[in-house]
């Protein structure tokens, strides 16, 4: 077995050997040590393919220069949200919200989380990484519920219940892509593996590959966020614990959003079938304009950063629906900006809520004063996510706005459009929150600020200077998204 293969099975293994060790300990700080080791090794492993040759593509697994974007975004917000994590959860024991039995469940079932998005990204099948965003899903609507109330119960059998129906949907797609490759690729295995799909897609049946990209779109979409499939997202952000919340935000969305992006490779191969990109510029223009709105009328801060994120997915899927060099570009600098900073705003308001013993925005005021930094960190991050300079989503957003004027300006107008809305919902409900006179807990909390912190001087850097291999590596994969 060659290094590239020991990296790749690294990358799922040891979550999956850490979920074993974790669901049996049942000291907080052992297991609390454990999770953040596991996720830094799975960093580590996944850093290591930069390094190493990349394997060649097999049956069932796959790394190559789009998806590893993916893989390197997704460990390192999965390890920095369990160091996060550790003291977060801490809170939650002394407490009471959560027991020896919960936090066992809880750690065990985020690394199993973290295998099965890790394995949907290197998946070279569509059945199995079909599977594998099942899995993903599954194991955080089991977290979303943990803490057993009324309303956590009911946000996770909602999310249970909306994603499948998505998944339900994204099979139905899946199976029609099969159905498509069968009479030119053959019956078996090779009808569900990626690069054989690619090579021979100019071949397949294109009304079967137009339909499959419709239910495709609507399957993955709901788990990407997109209105009005988004009725899971605020809830599950409100009801869970906080570490979810960032994982929710920062990764699984862009899970199913890479599903999203392999189908739409697989119908731009095809020449006789539609074109992807006006669906997926409708859907994202859609979350956009709506989320803008709606966070105007949000009075749960977590439920206010869970619409923010229904906007951003709205963006970054209409970027890669523009489709182009610098469109494509914009998407995946957008989307790792966005990972970073909205995880790092959950970091904030994890914390914040604890302190003051309560989520909704009226109860909270002043933060800046009496916990300087969790309310520096809130509003910077707020001002990063709002798309202020020099912050890189400003960078991000500039360009799919450039874009856009560029090649469509017609669509220039409702995308700005959303943008305003959402900045001025953003900045009217940081001012009270950070400035205004101080309202709720004072008592001190113990946080870690260093995974909240690194996300946001990321995000800072980024906005004045992008290292040059970043930008050439960034470039060679918004050519490969065509």
């Amino acid at each position: 077995m060659t290094a590239p293969f020991d990296a790749v099975a690294a990358i799922l293994l040891i979550p999956v050997g850490a979920a074993a060790l974790l669901a049996a300990l049942p000291n907080y700080r052992m297991s609390a040590g454990l999770n953040v080791a596991a996720s830094f090794l799975t960093l580590l492993a996944a850093l290591s393919l930069f390094v190493t040759d990349r394997p060649q593509p097999g049956q069932y697994l796959l790394v190559d220069d789009l998806n590893i974007v993916f893989i390197v975004l997704n460990t390192f917000v999965g390890f920095t949200t369990s160091v996060f994590s550790a003291s977060y959860i801490a809170h939650e024991l002394e407490t009471g919200r959560l027991t020896a039995p919960n936090l066992r469940f809880y750690h065990a079932m985020y690394q199993v989380m973290m295998f099965g998005m890790n394995l949907a990204f290197v998946s070279n099948n569509i059945g199995l990484m079909w599977v594998a965003v099942e899995l993903a899903t599954l194991t955080t609507v089991l977290m979303v519920g943990i803490y057993r109330t009324h309303e956590a119960l009911e946000a996770a059998w909602k999310y249970f219940i909306l994603g499948s129906v998505g998944i339900a949907l994204a099979l139905f797609g899946t199976i029609l892509v099969y159905m498509a490759a069968q009479p030119v690729v053959g019956e078996g295995t090779n009808a569900m593996v990626w690069t054989v799909l690619i090579e021979q897609a100019a071949h397949f049946d294109p009304a079967l590959l137009n339909v499959a990209f419709v239910f495709l779109l609507l399957g993955y979409g709901t788990k990407v966020g997109l209105a009005p499939l988004h009725a899971w997202l605020p809830d599950a952000h409100a009801e869970g614990p906080t570490p979810i919340s960032a994982v929710l935000s920062g990764l699984l969305l862009n899970v199913a959003l890479y599903a999203v992006l392999r189908f739409k490779l697989l119908l731009a191969a095809s020449p006789e079938a539609i074109a992807p990109g006006p669906l997926m510029v409708a859907m994202g223009l859609t979350s956009l304009i709506f989320a803008a709105f709606m966070l105007y009328r949000r009075r749960d801060i977590k439920r206010l950063f869970a619409y923010s994120s229904i906007e951003h997915m709205g963006i970054i899927v209409f970027a890669f629906g523009m489709g182009g060099p610098l469109a494509n570009f914009a998407g995946l600098l957008h989307m790792v900006m966005h990972s970073l900073t909205k995880s790092a705003i959950f970091f904030a308001v994890g914390h914040i809520a604890q302190v003051k013993g309560t989520q909704k925005i009226a109860d909270i005021r002043g933060l800046t004063e009496t916990h300087p930094g969790l309310g520096w960190g809130l509003v910077i991050g707020v001002v990063a996510i709002a798309g202020l300079p020099p912050l890189g989503i400003f960078m991000s957003e500039f360009l799919v706005v450039s874009s856009t004027f560029a090649r469509q300006p017609l669509l220039a107008i409702p995308l700005v459009f959303g943008l305003l809305i959402a900045f001025g919902a953003l900045l009217l409900r940081l001012t009270g929150v950070a400035f205004g006179e101080p309202r709720g807990g004072t008592a001190p909390v113990e946080a870690s600020y260093v995974p909240m912190y690194s996300h946001l001087a990321l995000v800072f850097g980024a906005g004045i200077y992008l290292p040059a291999p970043l930008v050439t590596w960034f470039q060679h994969v918004a050519t490969i998204l065509g």
